[in-house]
C-alpha cells in the first residue's frame, strides 16, 4: 500500500486582504507537502477561501458589491499571494462552488433526518468577527480576546446541532489519542473546554438578516452557519463521499489552524463528523500567532498586518518562506518584521550557504576546468561523509514532529560542518601546488556532494534558490529523499561558467520614522568598569538533557556540559522553548554564579538570552561552533 499525505490549511476568510498571518500558515502545509512528495508519498495538500457569512456580506456591502462578486475578487488575490509564494497546493477550495454546497446540504439533511438538529430560540453574546456566540469566560475585559471588540447581545430562532451530546466521547477519544491534538498545550485545553458543558452549537441564522450563505435544505428561510458551512471543505474538495480521492486522502488527513480557530476545529469539528458517521481526522495542528509591531496578533481589523506581496517581491519568495520557517517554532507566538527577515538571510543563506557554493565554483572553474572529479577520500572526507549520511535519518523525525525549524537548523549544522571542513583543508592552497591537484579536487568534490545532498533537505524551504544552487554546480535539477544519501555518482559534469550570486546580501534599511512600538529606553544601571566584567566567566555549554519542572510553568532543569564538567542549570525558558528542543544545542552560561536553589533543585550558573520589545525570548548563539567548556570573552 502506498504511503499518502494529506495537508489543509484553514480556508482563508475573504472579508480582506491575504497577509503574512496567512501566509504563514500555508507556507508550513507547503513545506510539509513538499517534503512529503520528495519522500516518496502521495501527497494532496488542501487549500481554499471561505466565502459566506456576515462578515463577507457586510464587506460587500461596504465595498458596493454584490457578494459574489466581491468574493470572486478576495480569493483571486489569495491565489495570486501563494503563486507568488510557490505555494506548490493541489486543489484551491472555495465554498460557494457548486460541488461544496452540494456536500453541505447532504450531510445538513442527513444529521437532521436522523434527530441531531433541533430549532430553538436563543440569546447570548455574538462577535461579528468571530462569527459566533461567545460565553463570559471567553471575554477579556468584556471583549473578544482575538477582535477586541464588545459583543453584540442577540436574540433570535436558529436551528441547533445537539453538539453536547458528543462531549464525553469526544473527550475519551482525544484521551486515547495523545497526538490527535498538536502540541500538548492544545490538547489540554481542549480537554479543559470539555470538563463542563459545551452546549449545543447554533448552526444557522436568519436569511432576512444574513442573506449570504447555503440555506438549509429543509427551511429556506434559514442558511447555514458558517462554520458548519466551512469546515466540510476538508472533506467536499475530496469528492465525498464516493470519489477516490476522499477513500485515498481521508484516512491520512492532518489540519494546520491558527489557535485562534482552535474550538472550531477541535470540538465542533469532531462532533460534526461524528454525528454524519465519517472517521476522523489523524491530527489536528495548532500554530501561535503571528505578532505585529503593537504586540497584537496579525489581523486586517487591528491594521498590524505585513503584506505577502511586497515582502516576496522586494526579497524574493524563498527569503520570506525561509524566515517564518527557520524562524518561528511552529506553536509558539512569534513576533515577525523585515529586520528580523533580513538578519536570518544574511547569516544562514547568503554567509553559511551562498558563499560555500561561490568558493567552490571559483576554485573548480579556476582551476579544475569547471569539472567535479572524482575523489579519493581519506579520514577527514569519511568524517564528512558520515554527518552527511545521518542527516536524513536525524531531519525526518524533526518534521514528523512540526519541528520544522529544528529540522532546517539540522541541515544548516551540516553546511556549517562543510564550511569548517573547507577551511581546514585549505583547497585554495592545494590549487598552488602542483602535486596536490587530486587531493583539491577530492576536497572540493566532497563540498559538492555534501552541498547537493543540503539542497534536498532544503528544498522544501526554498525551492527556487535550491534549483539553482544545483544548476551553478553542475549537478541535476530534481532529487528525491531516496536520493538524500551519501556518494551519489556526479562527478564529470562541467559547471556552467556563469551563474548568478546565489543570496545577494541584504544591506539593511534605515527606517524613516520611528516604529509603531519603539523599543523602550534601557533601564539605568551605574557604569562598571573592566575589572568588573573580568569577574565574570562565561562559557559555552552543551545542553545534554532538559525537562519540565513539576508545578513550575517558567521553569526548565537543563544538564550542561562545560567541557567534560556536569552541571545543572534552572532557567525560566519553558514559554518558549521545549524540553525536547535544547538537547545538542549550544548556549552560553555564567559559569561562576553563586549556586542557587530553586524549587528544590541546586542551580549552577545561569543561561544567557535575549528579549525583545514584545517579550518574546531567545537564547543567546554562536556565530561558530566552539567546543563545549571554551570562554566566552
Amino acid at each position: 500500500m502506498s504511503k499518502t499525505f494529506y495537508v489543509t490549511t484553514p480556508i482563508y476568510y475573504v472579508n480582506a486582504e491575504p497577509h503574512l498571518g496567512h501566509a504563514y500558515t500555508t507556507i508550513i502545509a507547503d513545506f510539509l507537502a513538499r517534503f512529503h512528495r520528495l519522500d516518496g508519498y502521495q501527497v494532496y495538500y488542501l487549500t481554499g477561501t471561505d466565502e459566506h457569512g456576515e462578515k463577507i456580506y457586510q464587506a460587500a456591502q461596504a465595498a458596493g458589491m454584490e457578494p459574489q462578486a466581491f468574493v470572486d475578487q478576495i480569493s483571486e488575490r489569495f491565489k495570486a499571494a501563494w503563486q507568488q509564494l510557490d505555494i506548490s497546493h493541489d486543489y484551491f477550495v472555495r465554498t460557494t462552488e457548486a460541488r461544496h454546497q452540494q456536500v453541505v446540504r447532504q450531510v445538513l439533511q442527513q444529521v437532521y433526518a436522523q434527530g441531531d438538529i433541533y430549532k430553538a430560540d436563543y440569546a447570548g453574546l455574538y462577535c461579528v468577527g468571530c462569527e459566533r456566540f461567545l460565553t463570559e469566560k471567553e471575554l477579556a475585559d468584556g471583549k473578544c480576546p482575538i477582535h477586541q471588540t464588545l459583543p453584540e447581545e442577540r436574540r433570535e430562532e436558529n436551528y441547533f446541532f445537539k453538539m453536547d451530546q458528543y462531549r464525553a466521547w469526544l473527550t475519551e477519544y482525544i484521551q486515547a489519542h495523545p497526538d490527535f491534538i498538536r502540541p500538548e498545550g492544545y490538547r489540554n485545553e481542549v480537554l479543559g473546554m470539555l470538563r463542563e458543558s459545551i452546549g449545543d452549537l447554533s448552526i444557522s441564522r436568519l436569511k432576512s438578516r444574513v442573506p449570504w450563505g447555503i440555506p438549509l435544505p429543509w427551511d429556506e428561510a434559514h442558511v447555514t452557519y458558517v462554520w458548519f458551512d466551512a469546515l466540510l471543505n476538508y472533506v467536499s474538495a475530496l469528492d465525498y463521499p464516493t470519489g477516490d480521492h476522499y477513500a485515498r486522502f481521508w484516512p491520512a488527513a492532518r489540519h494546520l489552524i491558527g489557535k485562534d480557530i482552535l474550538k472550531a476545529h477541535a470540538v465542533f469539528w469532531p462532533t460534526m463528523l461524528k454525528a454524519a458517521g465519517l472517521p476522523l481526522y489523524q491530527h489536528l495542528n495548532v500554530g501561535g500567532y503571528l505578532m505585529g509591531a503593537d504586540g497584537h496578533k496579525m489581523s486586517k481589523s487591528l491594521g498590524n498586518v505585513v503584506d505577502p506581496f511586497a515582502l516576496a517581491q522586494q526579497y524574493g519568495p524563498d527569503a520570506v518562506r525561509y524566515f517564518v520557517l527557520r524562524e518561528l517554532p511552529y506553536g509558539q507566538d512569534g513576533a515577525v518584521g523585515v529586520q528580523g527577515l533580513i538578519e536570518r538571510f544574511n547569516a544562514d543563506l547568503a554567509n553559511d550557504l551562498g558563499n560555500l557554493v561561490a568558493r567552490a565554483r571559483a576554485l573548480l572553474l579556476r582551476h579544475l576546468d569547471g569539472v567535479v572529479p572524482q575523489p579519493l577520500p581519506t579520514q577527514a572526507e569519511q568524517v564528512v561523509a558520515q554527518a552527511g549520511q545521518a542527516l536524513i535519518e536525524k531531519v525526518r523525525p524533526l518534521v514528523q514532529k512540526l519541528r520544522i525549524y529544528a529540522a532546517i537548523e539540522e541541515v544548516l549544522q551540516f553546511v556549517r560542518s562543510l564550511n569548517r571542513y573547507f577551511n581546514d583543508q585549505q583547497p585554495w592552497k592545494l590549487a598552488k601546488d602542483p602535486a596536490q591537484q587530486e587531493r583539491l579536487g577530492t576536497v572540493l568534490s566532497t563540498v559538492v556532494e555534501g552541498l547537493r545532498l543540503a539542497s534536498v533537505l532544503l528544498e522544501p524551504a526554498i525551492p527556487r534558490k535550491v534549483r539553482q544552487l544545483r544548476q551553478s554546480l553542475g549537478l541535476k535539477e530534481e532529487y528525491t529523499m531516496a536520493e538524500a544519501a551519501w556518494g551519489l555518482p556526479h562527478p564529470g559534469t562541467p559547471l556552467p561558467a556563469e551563474a548568478p550570486i546565489l543570496f545577494p546580501k541584504i544591506e539593511a534599511e534605515t527606517p524613516a520614522a520611528p516604529a509603531a512600538s519603539p523599543v523602550p529606553a534601557l533601564p539605568a544601571k551605574p557604569p562598571i568598569y573592566i575589572d568588573d566584567f573580568g569577574k565574570v566567566e562565561l562559557r559555552v555549554a552543551l545542553v545534554k538533557a532538559a525537562e519540565k519542572i513539576p508545578k513550575a510553568d517558567k521553569l526548565l532543569k537543563l544538564t550542561l556540559d562545560l567541557g567534560g564538567q556536569e552541571r545543572t542549570v534552572v532557567s525560566g525558558i519553558a514559554q518558549w522553548y521545549q524540553p525536547e528542543d535544547l538537547p545538542g544545542r549550544k548556549v552560553v552560561v555564567v559559569a561562576n554564579l553563586q549556586p542557587v536553589k530553586l524549587r528544590g533543585i541546586l542551580s549552577e550558573g545561569m543561561i544567557l538570552t535575549g528579549v525583545d520589545p514584545q517579550g518574546n525570548l531567545t537564547l543567546v548563539g554562536l556565530d561558530q561552533d566552539l567546543a563545549s567548556g571554551s570562554e566566552v570573552r
